[in-house]
C-alpha cells in the first residue's frame, strides 16, 4: 500500500528591505534604539495612519509615546538632545519613513530643520534655552524658508523682510508649505535683512502678535502634515530671538546640507516600506491558483526594487559616514537626495504597478507612499536644483542663472 503523505509548510521570507544588513554598521545599543522606534511605528502608527491620512489630521495623542522615544536631536550632543551619531539618526528617519512619510516629515521639520537651525547657528544662550524644551517634545518647532513666489530661489531672492527697530526685528511677509506651523509652538523665520541684503535667521514663537498660521487644504501628498501658510505683519521678534551665529545664507545652507541628508533617508524609507507591502502582497495574493510570486514578471518588479533601494541605502550610509567625520559636503548630500528621491519615486511606482488596482486604494497602504513620495521628491530642493550643485561641483562651473 502506499502512504500519502502531506507536503511540508514552507515558511515564506518576512520582508526586509535591508538585504544587505546594513544595519549591522550601528552599534548594539544603537540598533536597540531603531528596534524601539520600529516597535512604535508598527503598533501605534500603522494601525491609524491611514484613516489620518483620509481625514488630513494629525495624531497628537501619539507624540507623548513618541516623546517616551528619546530621539528627538539625535545626532546633536548636549542640550538634553538624543545625541548619538548621524548614521543613527539616518537610519531613525528611514524608520519612521518606512511606516509613514508624514510622521517622518513631522520629526524632521521639528528635530532637523528647527532643532537643526538653532544646534548650527544660534547663540550659546539660544540654545540652553530652546534645545532641551524641544528635545522634550514639550516645544514643537517649524521652518519658514519657503514663500509663496520664493522656492529654489530662496538663496538670493527672499520676499520676507527683517527690520531692525532698536533691540527687536520687525518682520513682514509669508512662508508656505511649512510643516508642523500650524500647532507648533516656534518656528524658524528666514529673512532678508533690508539694511544688508542678507538673509538671516529669527526664532519667531508662534503666539507673537503679527505672526498668523493657516492651515494649507486639499494636498494630495503628505496629508498627515499640517502645513501652514504663514502671514507675518509687523512681527516684532527680539533681537535676542535672533540667530546670532548666522549672518547669510550661507549659514543657512550649513541647515540644509544636513536636512537634504536626512530626506535622502526618507527616500529610503519611503522606498523599503512601498516594497514590503508589495512583497507581502506578492506571497499571498492568488491568480491562476497560486501566488502572484511565483510569476516571473513579479519577481522582476520586486527584485529591481530592491535593488533601487540597496543601492540608495548603501549611498546614505556612506553619506552619513562622511557626516560624522566632519567631511560632508553640499554636493555629497544634494547628490544623495537627487538620485534617492527619483529611485524612490521609480521603486514606489513599481509597488503600485505590481497591486494592480489595489494600488491605489489606502486599504493596501501602497497608494500613501506612491502620493507621498512626490512630497519627498520635491521638498528639500528639486532634483534639477541639487542636480546643479553637484554638476558645479564637478566640472568647476556654476550653471544656475
Amino acid at each position: 500500500m502506499s502512504t500519502l503523505t502531506a507536503k511540508p509548510e514552507v515558511t515564506l521570507p518576512t520582508p526586509n528591505g535591508d538585504f544587505y544588513e546594513v544595519t549591522e554598521c550601528l552599534k548594539d545599543s544603537e540598533r536597540a534604539t531603531l528596534q524601539r522606534v520600529r516597535t512604535f511605528m508598527e503598533t501605534k502608527v500603522a494601525p491609524v495612519i491611514n484613516q489620518h491620512w483620509l481625514e488630513d489630521s494629525f495624531p497628537f495623542d501619539l507624540v507623548p509615546h513618541f516623546r517616551d522615544l528619546q530621539v528627538s536631536g539625535a545626532g546633536y550632543e548636549g542640550y538634553g538632545c538624543a545625541g548619538g551619531s548621524t548614521l543613527l539618526a539616518g537610519f531613525i528617519a528611514m524608520e519612521i519613513a518606512r511606516v509613514d512619510c508624514s510622521f517622518a516629515t513631522f520629526f524632521g521639520v521639528h528635530s532637523g530643520l528647527a532643532m537643526g537651525s538653532i544646534f548650527l547657528c544660534g547663540s550659546e544662550a539660544q540654545k540652553q534655552k530652546w534645545l532641551p524644551p524641544m528635545a522634550r517634545l514639550e516645544k514643537i518647532g517649524s521652518f519658514g524658508l519657503t514663500e509663496p513666489l520664493v522656492g529654489s530661489g530662496a538663496s538670493g531672492g527672499l520676499l520676507t523682510t527683517a527690520r531692525r527697530d532698536g533691540d527687536s526685528w520687525v518682520l513682514n511677509g509669508q512662508k508656505k508649505w511649512i510643516g508642523n506651523a500650524t500647532f507648533g509652538h516656534l518656528t524658524i523665520i528666514w529673512a532678508r535683512d533690508v539694511a544688508d541684503n542678507q538673509v538671516k535667521g529669527f526664532i519667531v514663537e508662534n503666539n507673537t502678535p503679527g505672526f498668523k498660521a493657516e492651515k494649507i487644504q486639499h494636498k494630495m501628498a503628505l496629508r498627515v502634515v499640517q502645513n501652514a501658510l504663514i502671514t507675518l505683519e509687523n512681527c516684532v521678534v527680539p533681537e535676542e530671538n535672533r540667530l546670532q551665529n548666522d549672518t547669510s545664507f550661507r549659514d543657512t545652507a550649513r541647515v540644509l546640507r544636513m536636512t537634504r541628508a536626512f530626506v535622502a533617508w526618507e527616500a529610503v524609507g519611503c522606498a523599503i516600506g512601498a516594497y514590503e507591502h508589495a512583497l507581502a502582497y506578492a506571497q499571498t495574493r492568488e491568480q491562476f491558483g497560486k501566488p502572484i510570486g511565483k510569476f516571473q514578471l513579479i519577481q522582476d518588479l520586486l527584485v529591481k526594487m530592491l535593488g533601487n533601494i540597496t543601492a540608495s541605502l548603501c549611498m546614505v550610509v556612506r553619506l552619513s559616514q562622511l557626516q560624522d567625520g566632519g567631511k560632508l559636503k553640499d554636493e555629497h548630500a544634494s547628490l544623495a537626495k537627487a538620485f534617492c528621491t527619483v529611485k524612490m519615486r521609480e521603486t514606489v511606482g513599481f509597488a503600485r504597478e505590481l497591486l494592480g488596482a489595489n494600488g491605489i486604494s489606502l486599504d493596501y497602504n501602497v497608494g500613501r507612499f506612491v502620493a507621498d513620495a512626490e512630497a519627498i521628491y520635491s521638498y528639500e530642493g528639486t532634483r534639477e536644483m541639487n542636480t546643479l550643485i553637484v554638476g558645479k561641483a564637478i566640472t568647476g562651473m556654476g550653471a544656475f542663472v
